[in-house]
């Protein structure tokens, strides 16, 4: 009698593949976990319980058949995992390496609450997509019919690209239209080589160029083309900016030399990464070698920013977080990955102010703050402990505090365009739908700033209604 391929999580304990040591990755931007080999691969995946409510998969935004590609890869059906897992996940290699899994899947699978450590789903998902890239299982886009509608999409994102490929491989005609030299939005300029390397996103632009979607970059609407130009050139438009516009500080010295935006930051290390000369990098600006950097929040974003810092070569890398460890939003593997590089995390700890010399930073004034009784998310709410502020010596803050809404309305001239009380567009989540005829939102723009993984469902479920509108189908491609 065959052995049975799965639920032998009693037997074989989690394994993630090899990490780097730190003192090692931090001397580089490569990507911090090393890929599985096949039988490793195989033997992770048939740690799976294969239960009867895949919890994992309805924890995932979009509902991927995890239990039914571990099963595959289990099997030694590789090919058959793969094309499993991208039938309901436009970038399953992206997904595999920056969702946070330890919230999503892993965190809600049924055999981690057992006791037996979750199943390692993000990378399984990268191994198999990664061998499908190698194996050149995943070709470009082949449509079975070319169709005359077509859509421009505005921000060549997460979001705007996951809806590229489910139209294209209708045969829908697709422009995407972003402000940056480069495709991928975040994924190319905000999120770091060490959690997603830079290869990875281009070989997937180059895969959506080849299948027939168009490119128009360093195309910034209001200011190269109008969206009225746009809207009128289309059968329908989604706008798929995201969110890019910094919270400040309304602290005393905000504006000093030296206080940076996390966006910013980002976008001037990952150029440099491409290889770009940048003169924000080259004068030492946006360069945190032989620095004291403070860097300030305590998301993802803020998280990319130190660990940055750190391979850039600053002498010392803290970062300030209002609440205490338990309280943050960011994943507690980042924080993990980040103690482990050498960052200091000041836990209850909130600025306010800069003190400078001349007009340069020189530090950040820290007040030590407690937690009190919750605010209206449920979340306890920080409180200033009088008498305990003290200061924090800085060459280079950066302020990592979120992302809100441009006012597109205004930036367009558009005035019909609907949005909220915080900015973002009034759209359908289900089908981005806006109340302007023939225009979709999805993504940040729509949601506040999220998690890339939603940005991908909210592309493909407005591709889908925008294909029902045409009356054609997004199965009609090869």
């Amino acid at each position: 009698m065959a052995e049975q391929p799965m639920l032998k999580f009693v037997k074989i304990e989690r394994d993630m593949p090899e990490k780097r040591e730190a003192k090692v990755r931090r001397e580089d931007f490569n990507e911090i976990y090393a890929e599985y080999v096949d039988t490793k691969a195989k033997e992770q995946s048939s740690r799976c319980s294969q239960c009867g409510v895949p919890y994992c998969q309805s924890h995932c935004p979009l509902h991927n058949n995890i239990p039914d590609w571990l099963r595959l890869t289990a099997e030694g059906r590789l090919r058959e995992a793969y094309e499993v897992s991208q039938a309901t996940n436009t970038f399953p290699e992206i997904c595999g390496r920056i969702c946070p899994q330890d919230r999503l899947c892993e965190g809600n699978c049924v055999i981690e609450s057992s006791g037996h450590g979750t199943v390692t789903i993000g990378a399984v998902e990268k191994y198999i997509t990664d061998t499908a890239w190698e194996e050149g299982w995943v070709m470009p886009i082949a449509p079975a019919k070319e169709r005359t509608e077509s859509v421009g999409i505005i921000g060549a994102g997460p979001g705007g690209l996951a809806a590229a490929d489910v139209l294209r491989r209708a045969g829908v005609q697709v422009t995407v239209y972003d402000r940056y030299d480069r495709a991928g939005g975040l994924l190319t300029y905000g999120i770091p080589g060490f959690k997603l390397e830079k290869d990875v996103v281009m070989r997937r632009n180059e895969q959506l160029e080849k299948g027939g979607v168009t490119f128009k970059l360093n195309c910034a609407v209001g200011k190269d083309i109008s969206f009225a130009d746009i809207h009128a050139a289309h059968d329908a438009v989604i706008i798929a900016t995201g969110v890019y516009k910094s919270r400040e500080l309304s602290v005393p010295n905000a504006e000093a030399t030296g206080v940076e935006r996390a966006i910013d930051f980002l976008t001037v290390s990952n150029r440099k990464s491409f290889g770009d000369v940048v003169d924000a990098f080259e004068s030492g600006r946006m360069n945190a070698n032989g620095k004291r950097v403070v860097v300030i929040g305590g998301g993802d974003t803020a998280m990319d920013c130190v660990r940055t810092s750190i391979r850039q070569g600053a002498t010392s890398v803290k970062c300030l977080y209002r609440r205490d460890r338990a309280n943050m939003p960011g994943s507690q593997r980042e924080v993990q990955n980040a103690e482990e590089e050498g960052v200091v995390f000041e836990w209850l700890s909130a600025p306010k102010g800069f003190t400078t010399d001349g007009d340069h930073v020189a530090g950040v004034m820290v007040q030590k703050m407690r937690l009190g009784a919750p605010d209206v998310t449920g979340r306890q709410a920080p409180e200033v402990i009088d008498g305990a502020d003290y200061v924090e010596d800085a060459d280079l803050v950066i302020k990592a505090l979120g992302f809100e809404p441009e006012e597109l309305p205004t930036l367009w001239d558009q005035p019909d365009l609907e949005v909220t009380r915080w900015g973002t567009v009034k759209a359908q989540f289900t089908t981005g739908k806006t109340a302007m005829p023939g225009v979709y939102a999805v993504g940040d723009i729509v949601r506040g700033a999220s998690l890339v993984v939603w940005a991908i469902k909210d592309g493909r479920d407005c591709a889908e209604a925008i294909l029902e509108q045409f009356g054609a189908t997004a199965l009609a491609a090869e």
